[in-house]
């Protein structure tokens, strides 16, 4: 069965795959690795590394964290999702900060 990951991918998801998979490319290039080097080193077949060159949303991300750390770029992936970036998750938290904080009043023991 074919995957349908191309057809219900957000546009926006697919080009930033398409970006990156131009991006390993030039990497890949410019530090003169081929791609049956590059293949072996990853542990994936030349076809996947074309897949992963092209962006393909069908690879796993294994495959490309994989690509990426030879060349030396996984570090970056890890921001991503950084919580401490992710500005929609921040303003929610502050919407739901109390409009007013009333104190609290002490119980008293008999």
């Amino acid at each position: 069965m074919k995957s349908q990951a191309p057809s219900t991918l957000p546009r926006i998801a697919r080009r930033a795959l398409i970006k990156l998979g131009r991006d390993i490319v030039i990497a890949r290039k410019k530090r003169r690795i081929s791609t049956v080097s590059m293949a072996e080193r990853a542990f994936i077949s030349r076809s996947t590394l074309a897949k992963v060159e092209k962006g393909d949303p069908t690879v796993s991300i294994g495959a490309y964290l994989s690509v990426l750390a030879i060349l030396g770029l996984v570090e970056s992936v890890g921001e991503f999702a950084d919580r401490s970036k992710d500005v929609i998750g921040l303003d929610i938290d502050e919407e739901r900060l109390p409009k007013r904080i009333v104190a609290r009043r002490q119980k008293t023991i008999s």
